[in-house]
């Protein structure tokens, strides 16, 4: 199912490397914050970084793009996407 660029949907992404303590739950949400995007980056217990964003599908490609390349000190190697319906989320939070 695509939706349409403007149409609200919500982002999880499990990412993976060298991708915490390097900055990036900051890169992630100064970006979602520019964007307008609600959700959370948060270090998992098994050095993934999880991001749930909601927003416009267009914005949430957008920053699925950014997640893919990181931040400059980041060694993204893979990112597993799912794809959802939103669920109200407000603000956009680090854990």
């Amino acid at each position: 199912m695509s939706l349409p660029a403007d149409d609200p949907a919500r982002l999880t992404a499990l990412v993976s490397g060298g991708v915490q303590g390097v900055n990036f739950r900051n890169f992630v949400r100064r970006l979602a914050r520019d964007a307008g995007l609600s959700g959370y980056a948060e270090n998992l217990g098994d050095g993934r970084v999880e991001v749930v964003a909601e927003g416009p599908k267009a914005e949430l490609e957008a920053l699925l793009h950014q997640l893919r390349r990181g931040p400059a000190f980041a060694q993204v190697e893979g990112v597993d996407v799912t794809w959802g319906e939103v669920s109200g989320l407000e603000g956009f939070h680090t854990y």
